[in-house]
């Protein structure tokens, strides 16, 4: 299969272009596309066998539940029952955006798209052209990240094609994206909500909403031997090819452990890459040393994470040393996806 890429301007898209993804998912094939947060891997929720084909093209576990992207109100209440006020309330706050709600399902969305549960995660991306997407394609559009499953989510094209060459027909490139970290997932079924997943809507925007709401335990520790609700939940994620590991502590001991640490794997001809940030990374001594931006801007650092990671699978380092970060507001999404990355191995000095 020849994988085709089309560069999108959002300020003037391409009708034609868009037509010809719109009728790919249309026929039960595979588009990838950009949102706010990372890039989709899109097919029609409703149609199994296209949502299996995403499974195929990630090889992504079957029982992994995919988001389902809508572009407004009335597709929600054609895939989920029981939707309360707290639902409402979030939808007219944060929607368009990047915020997921997981719901119980209606009948007709097939089990292949909720990883056999009997639950629906949706959003509704603030993205111009994944919404025209859906609008143009009239499918509801399951999508993951468009990324081999378990590798670095895609926040450019060039990272989609690297993955996905050949395993798919179409990739939207509509640039790089706003926020580069994936939604918050929000759990409505229970009858109190928790996050599934922390993101770039954090728990201080929600409480002005809908009173605070609780993370789920076990959020920032392995999770095994359970069927995920939540993309992101069970398997390891958001890994390079290289081992990773998180040194946690005052900035002085993180230091100096990275550096003996870097030294030691040295001695052996180990290539080492290390994240720091703009106020330490004049300190450390790896063969390639990599600020994720400035701690006072943890946006910035959301943004720049999974370019950075696969930026040291170009660099072909063997081992990656990071600093830990806040696990408060958008820290705490950050610190989620590093620890998963690294397969929650840290470090305390």
């Amino acid at each position: 299969m020849i994988t085709k890429v089309y560069k999108i301007n959002r300020d003037n898209i391409d009708t034609d272009k868009l037509k010809e993804a719109a009728a790919i998912l249309q026929t039960g094939g595979l588009v990838a596309f950009p949102t706010e947060t990372v890039y989709g891997l899109g097919a029609d929720a409703m149609n199994p066998d296209a949502s299996r084909k995403i499974y195929a093209a990630k090889g992504r576990p079957s029982d992994n539940p995919l988001i389902v992207h809508i572009s407004k109100w009335e597709d929600l209440e054609k895939i989920a029952r029981d939707i309360s006020g707290k639902a409402k309330k979030l939808a007219d706050a944060f929607w368009p955006g990047p915020l997921t709600m997981i719901l119980n399902k209606k009948d007709q969305v097939p089990k292949e798209t909720t990883g056999g549960l009997n639950t629906v995660a949706v959003r509704m991306p603030k993205d111009e052209i994944a919404l025209r997407l859906i609008e143009e394609s009239g499918c509801l559009i399951a999508a993951p990240s468009a990324n081999t499953s378990g590798r670095p989510s895609p926040t450019l094209a060039e990272h989609v094609l690297k993955d996905l060459n050949g395993r798919i027909p179409l990739i939207l490139d509509g640039g790089e994206v706003g926020i580069g970290i994936e939604s918050t997932i929000i759990d409505l079924t229970e009858e109190i909500p928790v996050i599934l997943r922390p993101g770039r809507i954090t728990n201080e925007f929600l409480k002005k909403v809908v009173g605070a709401i609780p993370i789920v335990r076990g959020i920032f520790s392995k999770v095994s031997g359970v069927k995920p609700k939540a993309p992101g939940m069970k398997y390891r994620h958001y890994a390079p090819k290289a081992g990773l590991v998180l040194v946690e502590g005052e900035e002085e001991n993180v230091i100096a452990k990275i550096n003996a640490l870097t030294e030691e794997l040295q001695k052996h001809e180990k290539k080492v890459g290390i994240i720091g940030t703009d106020e330490t990374v004049s300190r450390y001594l790896g063969d390639y040393v990599i600020s994720i931006g400035a701690r006072k801007d943890e946006e910035g650092i959301a943004r720049h994470l999974y370019r950075i990671l696969r930026d040291f699978d170009e660099l072909g380092v063997e081992m990656i040393y990071s600093e830990s970060f806040s696990s408060q507001g958008i820290g705490q999404a950050i610190m989620n996806r590093l620890l998963k990355a690294a397969g929650h191995q840290i470090l305390e000095v």
